[in-house]
């Protein structure tokens, strides 16, 4: 099948230079029957930090770092054990918030996927039942 050019017109005022999705006048990028699901993956994509990692990991990365520091400065006796005791502490309640956020953003994804499926059934069902 020959691929035609997408219809939409950008900002700028040019034609779009993506070919248009099979069954459809235009991209994926400017079809009006796919702006939620785009909506969806740019909000998912929000979510997300840069390179795939998500904001918890450097939260992560840094309570690592902060915890090797304090054991360091325990052992040599620049902290007290109380202090140190205190600031583990801290540790453990940001790794379990940190957990908690990764467990929402999972049940979002699942809910949203369920709810995709859910949509494709209905429409199957009603393209079905119109035959």
């Amino acid at each position: 099948m020959a691929s035609r050019p997408c219809a939409a017109i950008t900002r700028a005022g040019g034609r779009c230079q993506r070919n248009a999705s099979e069954g459809s006048s235009f991209c994926y990028g400017h079809a009006p029957e796919r702006s939620e699901e785009r909506r969806r993956n740019a909000e998912k994509a929000g979510k997300i930090g840069g390179n795939g990692r998500s904001s918890s990991a450097s939260e992560v990365s840094k309570a690592r770092a902060l915890t090797k520091g304090i054991l360091s400065r325990l052992l040599s006796g620049v902290l007290t054990r109380d202090t140190a005791t205190a600031s583990f502490m801290g540790i453990n309640t940001l790794a379990r918030l940190v957990e908690l956020e990764r467990r929402i953003r999972e049940a979002d994804e699942i809910e949203e996927r369920l709810e995709a499926l859910e949509q494709r059934e209905a429409a199957r069902k009603t393209s079905y039942g119109n035959r």
